[in-house]
């Protein structure tokens, strides 16, 4: 049976993202253990907070490796929300703080005009740029749930899957063999946020 590990940092409602596969017939384990990320077929990085609180729990729970050497490994990987913004070089929230690396580019705070609230909290409408697996059976201009401050921007534009416009277009996810990652929540993205979810687990 493929074992799915969800990666605990003590940030943001894990359960949600565990109930999102049971939902869709897939178990998926909560663990914060940097042998059960090892042994793990799939890799799943949720979260939502600040970016460096985040970085400094991997680091401390010894999963900054067990990450890196997976998606190195090929395993499918599925970032979420702040498990994205992670991934990427650096974050400038509060601060400047060393990210995961596995992505060149930045996380920064939107910049936009008084009529757009920040954080940006809704439903957004996805414009597909690349036809990732996990996409399987999404329409293009499917409206996904976010919640967010902050937003990745990569240095290659070739790695954004998806992009959504709010005040201005920005990255809504990206995807690179076997990583992908989406700003906003599939498991709160009602029935097609779900089929992301049931594509990544059936990899």
């Amino acid at each position: 049976m493929t074992k799915i590990a969800i990666i605990d940092y003590q940030m943001g409602n894990l359960r949600s993202v565990q109930k999102g596969f049971e939902k869709v017939g897939h178990a998926a384990t909560i663990t914060d253990r940097p042998a059960d990320v090892s042994t793990a077929d799939k890799i799943v990085l949720p979260g939502v907070g600040a970016f460096g609180d985040a970085i400094a729990e991997l680091r401390r729970r010894d999963l900054v490796g067990p990450i890196r050497d997976a998606i190195a490994a090929g395993k499918p990987f599925l970032g979420i929300c702040l498990g994205l913004q992670l991934l990427f070089d650096v974050g400038h929230e509060g601060g400047e703080f060393e990210g995961l690396g596995i992505l060149r580019g930045k996380v920064v705070r939107f910049d936009l005009p008084h009529e757009f609230k920040v954080p940006h909290m809704g439903w957004n409408q996805g414009r597909f740029l690349r036809p990732a697996p996990l996409l399987t059976g999404i329409a293009d201009g499917t409206f996904f749930y976010f919640v967010h401050s902050y937003y990745g921007v990569p240095e290659d534009p070739s790695v954004v899957a998806i992009q959504t416009d709010y005040g201005h277009p920005f990255c809504a996810a990206v995807w690179r063999d076997n990583l992908f990652a989406t700003q906003f929540h599939p498991e709160k993205s009602q029935a097609e946020g779900l089929k992301i979810l049931r594509n990544f687990a059936e990899l």
